[in-house]
């Protein structure tokens, strides 16, 4: 239509603002240690968002961001793929700032699953090789298993063949979720990042679905955002946001023998669901 034609035409034209670097470095960071360190971020001049937060999640470890919507959770991951860049401070993956990076390099390094995916009007099939083009047949038809797509898939008229629609409109929330987890299984990548990836998934899928993320998260560093709390209490680190600083930090036993905000949350909770 009109409308998204002179949306695509104003995007094709607007000047990028986050860059490539002119010199960027030849290899690969050394370790999949994430160093978010001193940054400081707004989204406008007058309400700072973050102010010299410094944050390390240890490489292989696994690490849950909770607090209340508002709080920079997505911001941080939003961040560490440099779909912004930060006003002050820098982020290392490794050895290496991650703006001294490609963008490519840097996604290389990274498999996203955020709680809308980005779902395109081809069939699920090629949905799924997305996250890694030239992947076999065999390599894209294991991450469908392991991700529980193939179980709504053989419903469809063409299995893994089938068009999804514009945006996935064919598929439910809970799918659409499983087609993301499942390129994050193909993608392969050292650092995975987690933004409400189960949110759309009734408890019987999740429960299936986390036995995949865990076996996912095996071995890689796992930055994960979520409101519910019991999806994250097996972490090796929680992280408590608010108000775009650190408030608390330990393990799910460690902050509620503190009784502080964290204990707070999970007395509020209902079936793990975090009150907003």
């Amino acid at each position: 239509c009109l409308t998204e034609a002179a949306q695509f035409t104003e995007l094709l034209f607007t000047p990028p603002t986050v860059l490539d670097p002119i010199a960027p470095e030849p290899q690969r960071p050394t370790t999949a240690q994430i160093h978010f360190r001193q940054v400081s971020f707004a989204y406008t001049d007058v309400s700072p968002l973050f102010t010299g937060l410094d944050l390390i999640v240890p490489s292989g470890s696994k690490m849950g961001l909770v607090g209340r919507s508002g709080a920079g959770k997505t911001t941080l991951l939003r961040l560490l793929l440099r779909l912004m860049d930060v006003d002050q401070g820098h982020i290392f993956i490794g050895d290496q700032d991650i703006s001294r990076l490609r963008q490519a390099d840097l996604r290389g390094l990274i498999a996203y699953v955020p709680q809308e995916p980005t779902l395109f009007h081809r069939t699920l099939r090629d949905n799924i090789a997305f996250a890694r083009p030239g992947a076999s047949d065999a390599e894209i038809h294991r991450a469908a298993q392991a991700a529980h797509v193939t179980e709504f898939a053989q419903a469809l008229p063409e299995g893994l063949d089938t068009m999804v629609g514009e945006r996935g409109i064919k598929l439910s929330g809970g799918q659409r979720q499983r087609v993301a987890i499942a390129r994050a299984i193909l993608r392969d990548a050292p650092i995975l990042l987690l933004d409400e990836a189960t949110s759309a998934l009734d408890s019987e899928s999740e429960s299936l679905i986390q036995h995949a993320l865990w076996q996912l998260m095996d071995r890689r560093t796992a930055l994960v955002v979520a409101h519910r709390l019991s999806t994250v209490i097996r972490m090796d680190q929680l992280v408590v946001l608010g108000k775009g600083r650190i408030v608390e930090q330990g393990t799910h036993d460690e902050l509620l023998d503190k009784q502080g905000i964290y204990a707070t949350l999970w007395h509020h909770q209902s079936d793990g669901i975090l009150s907003r």
